[in-house]
Formats: C-alpha cells, sequence, structure tokens
C-alpha cells in the first residue's frame, strides 16, 4: 500500500478485480472515443452551423476555441479530483457532463449559447481523458499494460479520422445538431458499462489542493491557447493572439517557479526526474505535434488541392485507423523483441517518412495508392503510440499515477493544437511567400515535409533511453554488459 498526500492508494491485486484488464480498456476507451469523434466531427459540420445560427463561419472558430481552452485548464486538477472523489465515481461524472453538454450544444439557438455548452463540454472532457487512463492503471499489473495501452491507444487514433466522414454525413442526412446528439446513445452506453464492469477505486485524502498553482497553470494555459488558436485567424483584433501568447508565457514561467517551490504541486515537475517519463512525455510531444499535422492535412489536400469530395476524402483518411489497427496485435511482440529504446527510434523514423510521403502525392496517383501509403503511415504512428503512452507510467510509482496522468493529459492535449497550429502556419506562410491567397498543392507538399522533420527530430531524443528502459512492461531483457545510464 503506497501513500498519495496523505492518501493510501495501490493498484488492486488480480483476486479484487472484476473484470479483464483488456475489457477495463475497451469500456474506458469507448468515452475517449466519443470525445475524440466529437473533437473532429464538429469541424465539418461548422459551415451548416454558420448558415443555421447566421453566422459567419469565422466566428464559429470560437467553438472549438473555446472546448480546447476549457478542456486543456481543467486538466491539471483531474488528477486531484479522482483521489479524492474516487476514479470510477469522478469518469462517471465526467461522462454524464460531457453528454449532458452534448445535449446542450445540440439545442443552442445562437453562438454565445452554443459556446457556453462547449466549455461545459471541455470540463467533462478533462476529466475524461487522464482520469480514465488512470482508471486503467488502478486496476493492472506492469506486465499487463502494454496490452492494455494498445487498446486504450485506439480511440486516439480513429476518433480524429472517422470524425470528418462521419461529421458530413449526419450533418447532410439529419442537420448540424446530431454531430453533438450522436453522444447521446453512445455516452449512455459507455456509462452503463462502466457501471457495470469496472471495480470501484476508493477515495482517498490527497490534502488540499495547489490552487495558486492551478490558477497559475490555467490561466497560462488559456491565454496560451487563445493565442494559438486564434492567431491568423482573424477573428480577434490583431494585437490580441500576440498578446495571449506572450502573457501565457509570462504566467507559464510563473506557474514552473511555483511548482518547483511547492510542497504539493498542481503540475509535479519532479516526475521529468523519471528517465522513461521524460522522455514519453518531451519527445513525445516532438513526435505527437508532427504526427498531429497529417488528420488535418490529408482531408485538406484531398479536397482543396485535388478536387476530391468530402465522403472521397473522409474514406481516404480513414486508412490511417485501419493501419492502427492492424498494428495492435503486433505491437507488444514488437516491444518484446527490440526493447522501447530501438523501437520508439526505429518507429519514428519510419513514422516520419511516412507522415512526409504525402508530399509526394498528385492528382494523378490512384486513390488505393493513396490509401496504401496511408494506412502504412498509420501502422507505425500506432506502434509509437502505444510505446510512448505505455512507457510514460512504466516507472512510475503507484503513490504517483495520479500527477503522472494529469501532466501527461496537459502534455498531450497541447501538442494536439500545437500540431495544427504547425500545419496552418506552414500553409499559410507557403502561399504567403508565394504571393497567393489561396492554398495550392505546393503548399501542401512543404506542410508534409515539415511535419515529417519535427517527427524525426524526436529519434535523438528516445536514444537518450537506457537499453532497459521499461523492461519490467515491454518483457524485453537485456544483458547486463549491455546495459548503460541514461545519457545526461
Amino acid at each position: 500500500m503506497t501513500k498519495t498526500g496523505g492518501a493510501e492508494s495501490a493498484p488492486l491485486t488480480p483476486s479484487e478485480r472484476k473484470a479483464d484488464p483488456r475489457l477495463i480498456a475497451a469500456i474506458v476507451a469507448s468515452a475517449l472515443f466519443m470525445q475524440n469523434l466529437d473533437s473532429s466531427a464538429v469541424t465539418t459540420a461548422l459551415p451548416a452551423m454558420a448558415r443555421d445560427l447566421a453566422v459567419e463561419p469565422a466566428r464559429l472558430g470560437a467553438a472549438i476555441t473555446s472546448y480546447l481552452v476549457a478542456l486543456t485548464v481543467f486538466i491539471p486538477v483531474s488528477g486531484w479530483v479522482a483521489d479524492r472523489f474516487g476514479a470510477k465515481r469522478v469518469f462517471m461524472a465526467a461522462i454524464v457532463v460531457f453528454t449532458a453538454a452534448s445535449v446542450l450544444c445540440g439545442r443552442a439557438t445562437g453562438v454565445p449559447e452554443l459556446i457556453a455548452a462547449r466549455v461545459l463540454q471541455g470540463l467533462g472532457g478533462a476529466m475524461m481523458v487522464p482520469v480514465a487512463r488512470l482508471l486503467l492503471l488502478r486496476q493492472i499489473r506492469k506486465e499487463e499494460m502494454l496490452s492494455a495501452m494498445a487498446w486504450l491507444t485506439m480511440p486516439a487514433m480513429i476518433g480524429p479520422i472517422s470524425g470528418p466522414p462521419l461529421g458530413g454525413f449526419l450533418t447532410d442526412a439529419f442537420g448540424w445538431r446530431s454531430v453533438f446528439l450522436i453522444n447521446v446513445p453512445i455516452g449512455a452506453l459507455g456509462l452503463l458499462l462502466v457501471a457495470w464492469k469496472i471495480p470501484r477505486v476508493p477515495p482517498g485524502n490527497p490534502g488540499p489542493p495547489d490552487r495558486v498553482g492551478l490558477a497559475l497553470i490555467g490561466t497560462a494555459l488559456a491565454l496560451f491557447m487563445f493565442g494559438v488558436e486564434t492567431i491568423g485567424r482573424g477573428v480577434v483584433p490583431q494585437d490580441m493572439p500576440q498578446a495571449g501568447l506572450v502573457l501565457g508565457l509570462m504566467f507559464g514561467w510563473a506557474a514552473m517557479r511555483h511548482c518547483r517551490r511547492a510542497a504539493r504541486p498542481a503540475l509535479d515537475l519532479s516526475l521529468l526526474r523519471i528517465p522513461t517519463f521524460n522522455q514519453s512525455t518531451l519527445a513525445g510531444s516532438l513526435f505527437r505535434i508532427g504526427a498531429g499535422t497529417s488528420p488535418f492535412l490529408v482531408p485538406m489536400l484531398l479536397q482543396v488541392g485535388f478536387g476530391k469530395t468530402a465522403s472521397e476524402a473522409g474514406m481516404v483518411s480513414f486508412a490511417t485507423a485501419l493501419g492502427a489497427l492492424a498494428m495492435k496485435p503486433l505491437a507488444r511482440p514488437i516491444l518484446k523483441r527490440f526493447g522501447f529504446r530501438t523501437a520508439l527510434i526505429g518507429a519514428s523514423l519510419i513514422a516520419a517518412v511516412g507522415v512526409a510521403l504525402p508530399a509526394a502525392f498528385t492528382p494523378a496517383w490512384p486513390l488505393p495508392v493513396i490509401f496504401a501509403v496511408l494506412a502504412l503511415g498509420g501502422l507505425f504512428r500506432s506502434l509509437q503510440f502505444t510505446a510512448l503512452n505505455t512507457l510514460a507510467f512504466a516507472d512510475v510509482p503507484s503513490a504517483r499515477l495520479s500527477a503522472a496522468t494529469s501532466f501527461a493529459g496537459t502534455a498531450q492535449q497541447l501538442t494536439q493544437a500545437l500540431g495544427v497550429v504547425l500545419a496552418t502556419t506552414t500553409l499559410e506562410a507557403s502561399a504567403l511567400v508565394a504571393g497567393r491567397h489561396a492554398l495550392a498543392v505546393h503548399d501542401f507538399t512543404l506542410a508534409f515535409l515539415v511535419a515529417g522533420v519535427v517527427v524525426a527530430a524526436s529519434a535523438p531524443f528516445f536514444a537518450r533511453l537506457a537499453p532497459e528502459a521499461g523492461e519490467a512492461v515491454s518483457g524485453h531483457r537485456v544483458t547486463p554488459a549491455a546495459k548503460r545510464l541514461p545519457a545526461e
């Protein structure tokens, strides 16, 4: 039994568990799928929403921004809330909040009402992602972690890919409100399965929250995300995005200083002293930024560059999800054979090629060939995501799992936004240099190449891992002579 800031908690023993860890992961993943599906499907429905609400489409960018800001701001407190009230109880409450907010979004009659409902959705989503991971980690042993994480990773891969075609279909067939209302049956089913199959995790006493740290982190993230989501879009006065970025960085610096000194910080920076958590979080963030451009760039290239329909673009983009599905049974044997260090280096380099290769696409490429290339790219990105999500918690003590899931969740949410920013900034810069207002195929070529370079840049950081890193999770064994300390 270990202590978490005064609270005693530990993973349940095999005799205490009521469900197979893969079943737990699949049930938890259903809620994460709902969230990721919603996030990507809403973008497809924006033009129809703008027409119905009688506003310019650019104004409705706030419907996406408000959700991302709320999601990012509330993630740091999720670990404390889960410890205080119990991870299962908080997760179920998060599903209820997210689903109820989806109904409010679907019933919105104006932009302010829609934005308020999206902020509430962000609150529910912030509790779902890290608490879901914590809920799973509390139920499994280290040797089960890799298999469970492979199941948990799938929603992150499938949701953003399947969201655009599903969002387009629902909008055309039933109207934009159905994009939100589809969450009701998914949320209800997920809630029932969690209540029925997932064992209870008792609440603890984590002590008082770090209110100063949470306020500084929340302000920093809100300002930074506001700047990131509005810069160059013309939806707010010209200097506001830059001011948001600068103020966000200033508050972020103050938050880090505070968290280094606080006894129980809102963001536990000492977790970065754990080599496996450090590399999977920092180097993994670089990888995720580059890889996160693909779900945005590929459908845009096919529609804007090649003149394909939304349905065609959606179905071809789905190839990445199929590649991810194919990797699920292969991830464990690959990591057992090569270990985390070698697998992460190799997969990042191969994934970099997969991310950059669409730069060679032309309208003359047959869609089946494009489909195959994207599927292969999804294969190795899935391996990388599974490895990163597993390695991050391989050496984290049970007492610090709550802090680790909050930290990792915040980092991953930031990289999701930064991946889109990298893509849009490169596209707009390329068009600006060429003296054009409209995007051309050449702009996408440059964007894919830049994204590939960013992905490849993560490989040297993974080389800093020791060969035996995460061996208790992967099952990979390194001879004593081959072991070394991680590079300083």
